[in-house]
Parts: structure tokens; sequence; C-alpha cells
């Protein structure tokens, strides 16, 4: 069955996520190191079908445990004050689930991109391995009209998985994929990859340490 017309996700999607913490799974496909930077490694693999890049981040977080980074990192509101480029992002009750409305701003003369999700999270045990995983997806939900001028991405997917590093931080690995619709040119989506996704993460260290809530 389609976990999307489940409204959640299997197991074996979080326990997949898991697995590639501990041991990335690179090999069988042809998965290109992008980049390396801050402790960060991207990769990337080429689909054939739509010209469009899938990738897998790994790395290690400093100064930001698991259980902070996750909190950070699912508070919507929050993320509205340290993230520059969200134009909207709230939660809705949609058809019997919740989901999530996120617009992001796009340079011009680009038009902004929406995506429509679900999202959840799982705080797993794996063989005394405490492992945080949040997965996301796109979805479609009658509550959410198209907006005149904003192209909705149809295909949206993410996995998030993170544990200690055994000392103040984190070890991270995030799986992406998205089809951005529309003409944008290759040079743009290899910045976005090259430097969004670690501009991303260190914002994301930044919004940690600046968390109100934190404890």
């Amino acid at each position: 069955m389609d976990p999307t017309t489940a409204g959640g996700f299997t197991q074996e999607q979080f326990l997949e996520a898991c697995a590639e913490l501990q041991q990335p799974a690179l090999a069988g496909a042809d998965w290109q190191l992008l980049v390396e930077t801050l402790g960060i490694s991207i990769y990337r693999l080429l689909d054939q079908k739509t010209g469009l890049y899938e990738y897998k981040v790994f790395g290690v977080l400093e100064d930001c445990p698991p259980a902070l980074f996750t909190e950070v990192y699912m508070d919507l509101e929050y993320r509205k004050k340290w993230d520059q480029f969200v134009k909207e992002l709230y939660e809705k009750e949609c058809d019997g689930k919740t989901v999530v409305y996120w617009e992001v701003k796009y340079p011009f003369p680009l038009s902004n991109r929406d995506y429509v999700y679900i999202r959840e999270r799982r705080d797993l045990d794996v063989e005394g391995r405490k492992v945080c995983v949040v997965l996301a997806q796109s979805t479609s939900a009658s509550c959410f009209a198209e907006k005149q001028g904003v192209i909705r991405v149809k295909k949206y997917k993410q996995s998030l998985a993170i544990e200690s590093d055994g000392k103040k931080g984190s070890k991270v690995f995030m799986y992406y994929f998205d089809n951005p619709g529309g003409q944008i040119p290759s040079w743009l989506i290899n910045w976005a990859a090259k430097n969004g996704v670690p501009n991303f993460l260190k914002d994301m260290v930044k919004a940690c340490q600046a968390y109100p809530k934190k404890t």
C-alpha cells in the first residue's frame, strides 16, 4: 500500500533511514561525491528519467545535540524566524491528517515554489542506539489550492536520521529529492545543492544555539 494514502509511513522506511546513518548505502548506484565541507559530505545520484538529482547528506554537526536539533527541525514557527527563504509555513488538519504547507522564496525572475506534505517523527532504539527519524513526503490535500504565480512541487521526499556523536554534537543522515517544476537553470540547482544544503545545516546549528526553548 502507498504510505501516502494511509496518511503515514511504514516502519521499514524509518529503519532504512537508521541503517543509512550507521552505514551509508552508496554502493550499487552511481552516487557521486558533490562536496565535502564542515564535516558534511553531500552525494548525488542522477535520475535518468527526469534529469534531476537525488541527494544524500552525511556528517557530524558539532555543538548541537540530537534532541535539540530535532526540536528545532520540527518547530515550524521558529523556522520562520531563522530561515530567510520561508515565505509561508504552517500546519493544518486536512482530509483527516496533519499537513504542512510551505512556500519557498526563489530569486527573481523565478517563481516561488510551494510544497504540501505530511511528516512524521519517531524515536527508535536500535540495538541500544537512540536514533530519531523524521520522514516527509508530498501529498495531495484538498485544502490547499494552487496559487497564481507559485509553482506547486508535486514530488518531494525527505528523510532525516540523527543520533549523538558521543560528545556534544549530532551524527546526521539526510536524504532529499524534489522536482521543482518549471524551467530552473541547472547552475542554480547545482548551486543550491553545493551551497544551499551546507548553509542550511550551518543555519540550523546557529538556530539550535539561539533556540528560545533551550533548557
